[in-house]
Protein backbone atom coordinates (compact mmCIF):
# COMPACT_ATOMS: atom_id res chain seq x y z
CA UNK A 1 0.00 0.00 0.00
CA UNK A 2 1.55 3.25 -1.17
CA UNK A 3 0.04 6.53 0.01
CA UNK A 4 1.11 9.71 -1.73
CA UNK A 5 0.34 13.23 -0.67
CA UNK A 6 -0.22 15.99 -3.19
CA UNK A 7 1.76 18.71 -1.42
CA UNK A 8 0.91 21.36 -3.98
CA UNK A 9 -2.81 20.87 -3.30
CA UNK A 10 -2.11 20.99 0.44
CA UNK A 11 -0.27 24.31 0.09
CA UNK A 12 -3.09 25.70 -2.10
CA UNK A 13 -5.72 24.85 0.51
CA UNK A 14 -3.57 26.21 3.32
CA UNK A 15 -2.96 29.49 1.46
CA UNK A 16 -6.64 29.87 0.53
CA UNK A 17 -7.72 29.27 4.14
CA UNK A 18 -5.17 31.72 5.50
CA UNK A 19 -6.09 34.45 3.01
CA UNK A 20 -9.82 33.90 3.60
CA UNK A 21 -9.41 34.08 7.38
CA UNK A 22 -7.42 37.30 7.14
CA UNK A 23 -9.94 38.86 4.75
CA UNK A 24 -13.03 37.92 6.76
CA UNK A 25 -11.62 38.99 10.11
CA UNK A 26 -10.02 42.12 8.66
CA UNK A 27 -13.11 43.35 6.81
CA UNK A 28 -15.33 42.60 9.81
CA UNK A 29 -13.02 44.47 12.19
CA UNK A 30 -12.76 47.47 9.87
CA UNK A 31 -16.53 47.49 9.38
CA UNK A 32 -17.18 47.34 13.10
CA UNK A 33 -14.71 50.15 13.76
CA UNK A 34 -16.28 52.34 11.07
CA UNK A 35 -19.73 51.57 12.44
CA UNK A 36 -18.66 52.84 15.85
CA UNK A 37 -17.09 55.95 14.29
CA UNK A 38 -20.37 56.62 12.51
CA UNK A 39 -22.12 56.75 15.88
CA UNK A 40 -23.95 53.44 15.52
CA UNK A 41 -22.48 51.55 18.47
CA UNK A 42 -23.91 48.02 18.44
CA UNK A 43 -25.39 47.20 21.84
CA UNK A 44 -26.33 43.55 22.15
CA UNK A 45 -29.05 42.58 24.59
CA UNK A 46 -27.96 39.95 27.09
CA UNK A 47 -28.99 36.40 26.37
CA UNK A 48 -30.18 33.88 28.90
CA UNK A 49 -28.00 30.82 29.32
CA UNK A 50 -28.41 28.00 31.75
CA UNK A 51 -25.38 28.06 34.03
CA UNK A 52 -22.99 28.34 31.10
CA UNK A 53 -22.07 32.01 31.15
CA UNK A 54 -22.52 34.82 33.62
CA UNK A 55 -25.01 37.19 32.01
CA UNK A 56 -25.06 40.92 32.64
CA UNK A 57 -28.04 42.29 34.48
CA UNK A 58 -30.66 44.63 33.03
CA UNK A 59 -29.09 47.48 34.98
CA UNK A 60 -25.70 46.82 33.42
CA UNK A 61 -27.30 46.59 29.96
CA UNK A 62 -29.01 49.96 30.46
CA UNK A 63 -25.72 51.44 31.64
CA UNK A 64 -23.95 50.12 28.52
CA UNK A 65 -26.67 51.53 26.26
CA UNK A 66 -26.44 54.89 28.04
CA UNK A 67 -22.65 54.91 27.65
CA UNK A 68 -23.00 54.09 23.94
CA UNK A 69 -25.48 56.93 23.46
CA UNK A 70 -23.18 59.32 25.32
CA UNK A 71 -20.22 58.27 23.18
CA UNK A 72 -22.28 58.80 20.03
CA UNK A 73 -23.10 62.35 21.13
CA UNK A 74 -19.42 63.14 21.77
CA UNK A 75 -18.43 62.04 18.26
CA UNK A 76 -16.21 64.77 16.73
CA UNK A 77 -17.12 63.87 13.14
CA UNK A 78 -19.35 66.02 10.99
CA UNK A 79 -22.60 64.64 9.62
CA UNK A 80 -21.01 64.05 6.22
CA UNK A 81 -18.12 62.15 7.77
CA UNK A 82 -20.54 60.03 9.79
CA UNK A 83 -22.50 59.13 6.67
CA UNK A 84 -19.28 58.28 4.82
CA UNK A 85 -18.14 56.10 7.74
CA UNK A 86 -21.52 54.35 7.81
CA UNK A 87 -21.46 53.64 4.07
CA UNK A 88 -17.86 52.43 4.36
CA UNK A 89 -18.84 50.14 7.25
CA UNK A 90 -21.62 48.59 5.19
CA UNK A 91 -19.23 48.20 2.25
CA UNK A 92 -16.73 46.48 4.52
CA UNK A 93 -19.39 44.10 5.83
CA UNK A 94 -20.38 43.39 2.23
CA UNK A 95 -16.77 42.56 1.33
CA UNK A 96 -16.64 40.28 4.36
CA UNK A 97 -19.74 38.46 3.13
CA UNK A 98 -18.32 38.24 -0.39
CA UNK A 99 -15.12 36.70 0.98
CA UNK A 100 -17.20 34.04 2.74
CA UNK A 101 -19.28 33.48 -0.37
CA UNK A 102 -16.12 33.19 -2.47
CA UNK A 103 -14.77 30.55 -0.11
CA UNK A 104 -18.01 28.60 -0.34
CA UNK A 105 -17.90 28.80 -4.13
CA UNK A 106 -14.34 27.49 -4.10
CA UNK A 107 -15.50 24.51 -2.08
CA UNK A 108 -18.59 23.80 -4.17
CA UNK A 109 -17.10 24.37 -7.62
CA UNK A 110 -13.76 22.67 -7.09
Amino acid sequence: MNITIDWIAFVEVFAAALVAAVLVVGFYAIGLRLLVRAGRVPVVAPAEFTDAITVISEKEARRAAKAAAKAAKKNPLTDGQKIFALISAYASFTLCGLAVLGGLLLIVLK
